[in-house]
């Protein structure tokens, strides 16, 4: 099993030009953390919405790549946004960061989540994995479809990072203007 950091910061080396979403809570502040860029949309206080929301952006933005980072809570809240995802196909890659836990409220152990994978491919996703190490998540093909890694994480044994420092209004501010951009050049 990864470390949720470390499943982070491998996705953002993989990933880096793409358009990254953050559910609320301790995973927010842990790309915040990693690499705080204008191409990342923390969600403050919106849990289960990180996905319907990387929807909406990879709809808005059809040649960029979207990561929407999810947590195994985030994701038991709306699973029902998997069908509309995978019926509109957009560039998504849609990871469950699981480590059984509702951390950011004080670590009370989150409902069963399942067979995420075999929930995504039963909502017409083309792809769908299990990850464990680092090597799988580097071996992992992503192919411009919607995509969904559900990542087996330890529990956290490190303190959270600082919160976000800015603004709802100022984040909203800095990813239209990475919008307008072609997300080339970094």
């Amino acid at each position: 099993m990864l470390d949720i950091r470390t499943a982070i910061q491998a996705l953002l080396d993989r990933e880096p030009t793409a358009l990254v979403v953050s559910t609320c809570g301790y995973i927010t502040r842990d790309l915040y953390n990693l690499a705080d860029r204008p191409q990342h949309f923390y969600l403050v206080g919106s849990m289960g919405m990180a996905a319907p929301i990387g929807l909406g952006i990879a709809l808005a933005r059809p040649g960029r790549r979207v990561l929407v980072l999810d947590g195994d809570g985030s994701f038991a809240m709306n699973p029902g946004c998997l069908p509309t995802i995978a019926e509109h196909r957009p560039d998504l890659v849609h990871v469950v960061l699981d480590n059984g836990a509702h951390e950011s409220t004080g670590g009370q152990r989150t409902a069963a989540l399942g067979d995420p994978p075999a929930l995504a491919l039963a909502a017409g996703y083309p792809a769908a994995h299990i990850v464990e190490d680092a090597d799988a998540l580097a071996a992992v093909e992503l192919d411009g479809h919607p995509t969904l890694l559900h990542i087996r994480c330890t529990p956290r044994t490190h303190p959270a990072g600082g919160r976000v420092e800015q603004t709802p209004q100022q984040l909203v501010a800095r990813f239209r203007r990475e919008l307008a951009t072609d997300g080339v050049n970094r």
